[in-house]
């Protein structure tokens, strides 16, 4: 393991340079304010009069179309939605300076070939391990959301320099930047998605709600024990690990926690966390994806409405609102992100 701080930057790697944010969502913003509030030369890369012109624009940064924002950049960050990426590039691609740095906080569609840079460019990655409202959150309370750097290609023979030296201008360096590769950030990102932090997560927590309320327990009920205690357990994990989590919980939790857990998170499921790790492996899980996104994501766009119609829903959001302090403190902030 090789892991970075920011005593190994080359603050003079990005001396001068002008960065262009190329989208300005979740991460695209975080990056465009910390890297401005750490002194860069920034200017945002957008769709003119859409969402993101006016929110960056309101932000006080500079605001150009994609393909004339990266005139005269000295590295230039891809951080619109995965399954734009590719017509993005295409569009901006005759504008790259030769020799500019093209930086990615994904690298899906490096790894998975859909875009193929050209060969005089530097391509590299920084990808923090948290959304863009932490990123930018911590970055303000000084603190830092620990990254993932990878380099993809080197002609310069000074790509990697110049990532880190993004990675402590968005405040990564705080928090620490962890060596990887294109290849092993993805697959593992997408594993993590599917089969844990959201997929296997949100089912677990579904299921759970819905076993309760079946045998005749109060909804709100369900809701707290199955997802609102949930936030509980991660922090504690969060901050010393699964056994520390343990050591916070009483004698009956722990008992049940290493009897009943391995029969609800079991072979079978191991078996099929395997087969998904496979499917995005071998490129199944992105043919699929890509497929249902050029026909519309109809199918895609209908399971999210049945779960977004779910009871669970319905019975956390009356909850919240006895809870303002929730929303005054939320994440994620729908106007913004």
């Amino acid at each position: 393991m090789k892991l970075f701080s920011q005593k190994d930057v080359d603050r003079k790697a990005l001396s001068g340079a002008r960065i262009a944010v190329i989208g300005y969502g979740s991460q695209g913003r975080a990056h465009a304010l910390n890297l401005k509030d750490s002194g860069f030369d920034v200017v945002v890369g957008v769709r003119r009069g859409g969402d993101g012109w006016k929110s960056a624009k309101k932000d006080g940064l500079a605001v150009a179309e994609p393909a004339t924002a990266v005139i005269g950049a000295g590295l230039v960050a891809m951080l619109t939605p995965d399954l734009t990426q590719k017509a993005v590039y295409k569009s901006i691609e005759k504008n790259l300076a030769k020799g500019v740095t093209l930086l990615f906080a994904h690298g899906f569609n490096i790894h998975f070939k859909q875009i193929r840079p050209r060969k005089d460019l530097d391509v590299v990655l920084i990808a923090p391990k948290g959304p863009g409202g932490l990123v930018r959150r911590q970055y303000q309370q000084g603190r830092g959301v620990p990254c993932l750097i990878a380099v993809f290609q080197d002609p310069s023979r000074k790509a990697f320099a110049k990532a880190l030296a993004y990675a402590h201008g968005i405040g990564g360096t705080r928090g620490g930047v962890l060596k990887t590769t294109f290849a092993e950030e993805t697959e593992t990102d997408l594993f993590g998605e599917q089969a844990v932090l959201c997929g296997g997560t949100t089912e677990l927590v579904v299921r759970g709600f819905e076993t309760l309320v079946e045998a005749g327990y109060q909804p709100e009920m369900a809701y707290f024990e199955c997802l609102h205690e949930l936030k509980l357990i991660c922090d504690l994990m969060y901050e010393s690990g699964i056994a520390g989590m343990r050591f916070s919980i009483s004698e009956t939790a722990k008992y049940g926690d290493i009897t009943r857990g391995p029969r609800v998170v079991n072979k079978q499921v191991k078996a099929e966390m395997k087969k998904i790790l496979k499917e995005i492996q071998t490129g199944k899980f992105t043919s699929e994806w890509m497929q249902e996104y050029r026909a519309g994501a109809a199918r895609f766009k209908a399971i999210r409405r049945n779960n977004d119609s779910h009871s669970i829903e319905a019975v956390g959001a009356k909850l919240r609102e006895m809870m303002p302090w929730i929303a005054k403190n939320k994440l994620v902030d729908k106007a913004r992100n």
